[in-house]
C-alpha cells in the first residue's frame, strides 16, 4: 500500500473517530468546503503546514497519525493521562488485566 493511500485511509479512520465530516473538518482547518474530501479520495497531499492543522484538528500528534497500527490515539492519550495519577500498585492492575485481554 502506498502512501498516500495509507494516508488517506489514516485521516478518514481519525476524522470518523471524532465524528465531524469532511467538509466540516475542512472548513475548521481554515481550507474549502471539498480540501478533505480530495486528500481522503487521494486527488490531493497536504503541505507540510496543512498536515499539522489537520494533526491539530483531530488531536494527535504528527507522530501519532504515521502509527498506523494505534487504533485510537486520541484514547490512548486519554488512558496515559489518567495513568499519570495513579499508584504504582493500580497501574500494576492494568497491566495485568491488558495482558490478559491481549492474549
Amino acid at each position: 500500500m502506498e502512501i498516500e493511500e495509507k494516508f488517506a485511509d489514516r485521516l478518514v479512520q481519525l476524522r470518523m473517530e471524532k465524528g465531524v465530516s469532511a467538509r466540516d473538518m475542512s472548513l475548521s482547518i481554515g481550507q474549502s468546503p471539498g480540501y478533505v474530501n480530495s486528500i481522503e479520495n487521494k486527488k490531493n497531499f497536504p503541505s507540510m503546514l496543512s498536515f499539522f492543522y489537520i494533526c491539530e484538528y483531530l488531536g494527535v500528534t504528527p507522530k501519532e497519525f504515521f502509527e498506523f497500527d494505534m487504533q485510537s490515539p486520541q484514547r490512548y492519550n486519554e488512558m496515559i493521562n489518567y495513568l499519570k495519577k495513579m499508584s504504582k500498585s493500580k497501574i500494576d492492575h492494568l497491566i495485568a488485566i491488558a495482558k490478559d485481554l491481549t492474549e
